[in-house]
């Protein structure tokens, strides 16, 4: 396997741990509010900080893409 194999994985793989991360925040963060008997705007404000945080990465993802195509490292 060359270097471009192991950085094509490298990213596959952090990717994917970024969503498991989110995915288990979001679940950490429901169950928190569930049985704290938080009102709605708390939960309004509490997904919609980790809903900001996910989209920063997936915006990250897409700006690289973007890069990437044009050439620019």
């Amino acid at each position: 396997m060359n270097a471009d194999n192991y950085q094509h994985i490298e990213a596959i793989v952090l990717n994917l741990s970024l969503v498991v991360l989110f995915i288990l925040l979001g679940l950490a963060i429901h169950d928190v509010l569930k049985k704290n008997n938080v009102p709605l705007i708390g939960k309004v404000v509490a997904y919609g900080v980790l809903g900001l945080g996910a989209a920063g990465f997936v915006a990250k993802g897409v700006i690289q893409v973007f890069y990437s195509a044009s050439g620019v490292s």
